[in-house]
């Protein structure tokens, strides 16, 4: 990957479908374009139509192609649910070359290696994501390329989903026409993206709350450990404004996002609005703080069932506390509601780029972040950085030692 590589990622959501285009630069990435369709044909994070998504998926990408005026042809695409399953692995290989450095074919065939799973007919695997390398024993390590090791293992975290939802998702994605260079678990990107270093150490718990569903997803020692998605979020908070103000679904949106508040003391009584009622063209006035008396106990009740969720899981006291994301956080006064129902430390993470400060985003620039991570990663290694460093000349009295058979290894092997 150079600079002026273009990265696509696609986040197939229930209210939004978002894609966000990035680009490498003097090794660093910048969002140089984004696009965002209302989402059609997705029903609580589940594709229930394959031709509304699709007809989503081409509105979005249409949309980020005209910002940027290039065409997308590959994409990398989220992909969540409840579905997803997390299954620990172990895989060990001999390091193949000669001199036994460890380079990128062993750390691929020791991935490999920990593939070999039993899974059910019906699952898939979708990521292999390494949590700890082992060298001869020695353990804790992150990254072994350039090591010299005999024996290469791997401690594991193998991704599953339903081969369903999968094949119905990369359907949709091939339907609008582009290619799926890969799929990438949106709550491990996500968290790889907002989380700091010391609250994926510690342990931390990141929860995204969506339109259609809540996706709970539990960090410590560096790795994701846990990972559940409940069928709530946003758009039931839209269906109690709806049926409270007997109005529209979409007025009830317009002014969920316009004047929503979900801790009534915050609420503004002056703070006035007109919907027109079902059934009626008579419109009908009501304040911020009547709206807030019919969000916040929706709001409650989805911290709610985080806590008992992220309790069944076993994580409930974690020293990072909870970081929220998603579409939903952006709403005034979420914060101070999750404070007092998770009786713990709370923050809500907005990704730092231009273009992309809001929750909802997150997601989508976590894919991007992640797999420019995985490249650099790959990039950094000594085997690469040996090929492309200029070769020193040589004399004719030299006789070849290490370094020169090291030097030859190299130039045969890359």
């Amino acid at each position: 990957m150079s600079n002026g590589d273009i990265i696509v990622s696609l986040d197939i959501g229930t209210s939004k479908v978002r894609a966000i285009i990035g680009e490498m630069n003097n090794g660093t990435f910048n969002i140089i374009g984004v696009g965002s369709a209302d989402s059609e044909g997705i029903r609580k994070g589940a594709i229930v139509d394959i031709d509304q998504t699709v007809q989503s998926i081409r509105n979005a990408v249409d949309h980020a192609e005209r910002m940027v005026g290039i065409q997308i042809s590959e994409v990398f695409v989220g992909i969540s649910g409840n579905h997803i399953g997390l299954q620990s692995s172990h895989g060990v290989v001999a390091v193949s070359n000669e001199d036994r450095e460890i380079g990128d074919e062993d750390i691929e065939r020791v991935l490999k290696a920990a593939e070999v799973i039993a899974l059910p007919p019906e699952r898939e695997i979708i990521d292999v994501v390494a949590k700890q390398y082992v060298v001869d024993g020695l353990e804790g390590i992150q990254d072994p390329r350039g090591m010299i090791g005999v024996r290469l293992e791997v401690e594991a975290t193998i991704i599953t989903g339903a081969k369903t939802a999968i094949h119905n998702l990369l359907r949709c994605v091939e339907k609008a026409g582009l290619k799926v260079k890969d799929l990438v678990l949106m709550s491990l990107a996500a968290g790889q993206l907002a989380l700091s270093k010391d609250e994926k150490t510690m342990g931390s718990i990141l929860v995204d709350i969506g339109a259609g569903a809540t996706t709970i997803a539990v960090f410590q020692n560096g790795a994701m450990i846990a990972t559940s998605t409940l069928p709530i979020g946003g758009e039931f908070v839209t269906n109690d404004i709806a049926y409270g103000l007997r109005t529209l679904t979409d007025q009830a949106e317009r002014v969920k996002l316009k004047f929503g508040c979900a801790y009534g003391p915050d609420a503004a009584e002056d703070q006035v609005f007109k919907v027109i009622r079902i059934g009626s063209n008579v419109e009908k006035e009501f304040s911020q703080l009547d709206l807030a008396a019919i969000i916040e106990p929706r709001v409650q009740e989805i911290f709610q069932m985080v806590r008992q969720e992220v309790k069944r899981l076993g994580y409930s006291e974690m020293p990072g506390g909870y970081i929220l994301t998603g579409g939903t956080v952006c709403m005034s006064g979420v914060l101070t509601v999750a404070q007092a129902e998770l009786e713990a430390t709370v923050r809500i993470a907005v990704p730092d780029f231009i273009g992309v400060r809001d929750p909802g985003y997150t997601s989508g620039v976590g894919i991007i972040h992640s797999v420019i991570r995985t490249v650099r990663m790959r990039n950094a290694s000594p085997a690469k950085k040996a090929a492309n460093r200029p070769k020193a000349p040589k004399s004719e009295e030299e006789k070849p030692g290490i370094f020169d058979r090291m030097k030859k290894f190299f130039e045969d092997f890359i």
